[in-house]
């Protein structure tokens, strides 16, 4: 199982029937092929459709069929489309209930830095800022470290992408929540010790005596 299987398998069981989900581009993409099979969850691309399907067999994609990244996609029966203005009203109504985000970096209090790197070109900041200021629930879904840095840090050095902390963070290595601003461990992944995951975090961890494994 490699790393992004291990967080998006994760991330799943954070889904609950009658959830309205939004999943960003990247990892969170692949958290819809892992929802079990009996729960009813209605996935949302903020381009403007609720009832997102499977990305479609090759040849039968339509070119006004897409998710918000531009990636072909499926509407399943039922489905209702809309233009953006209602789609981000519904966002900023706070009537989706979890997004699922990637992440450059998050800090020990869980505000997340994922929209931007100075310096480098930047195609739009798409629907972070208002998913992470708008949903109920905010998970990030992200690898623990890339080219040897860790990416839950003390302080994010990036732009943040909203001044309210995140709810859950979901890595190759760890499942790490923030209550009371206080980044904390609360599970390790399959084959990984509480040790190997304080060598690789920047952030101070609140560490719980009992830190079990996640179970996917």
């Amino acid at each position: 199982m490699d790393a992004q299987e291990i967080i998006a398998r994760r991330v799943a069981q954070e889904l609950h029937s009658g959830d309205l989900v939004n999943l960003g581009i990247g990892i969170p993409t692949l958290v819809a092929n892992y929802v079990s099979s009996d729960l009813k969850v209605f996935f949302q691309s903020e381009n403007g459709l609720i009832g997102t399907g499977p990305i479609p067999e090759q040849g039968l994609s339509h070119p006004l069929l897409t998710d918000a990244g531009g990636r072909p996609i499926s509407a399943l029966p039922g489905a209702s489309t809309f233009d953006s203005a209602m789609s981000f009203g519904l966002i900023r109504g706070g009537h989706v209930d979890v997004t699922v985000l990637g992440g450059l970096q998050v800090d020990a209090q869980g505000h997340l830095a994922n929209w931007m790197i100075p310096g480098k070109m930047v195609p739009g900041m798409g629907g972070a800022m208002d998913l992470v200021s708008g949903a109920r629930r905010v998970i990030v879904a992200m690898q623990h470290a890339a080219k040897g840095k860790s990416k839950i840090v003390a302080k994010c050095s990036l732009p943040l992408t909203s001044a309210r902390p995140v709810h859950l963070v979901v890595t190759d290595m760890a499942v790490i929540a923030f209550p009371d601003g206080r980044a904390t461990l609360l599970e390790t992944a399959p084959g990984i010790s509480v040790g190997e995951v304080m060598a690789v975090t920047d952030a101070e961890l609140v560490v719980p005596d009992n830190v079990p494994e996640m179970k996917i």
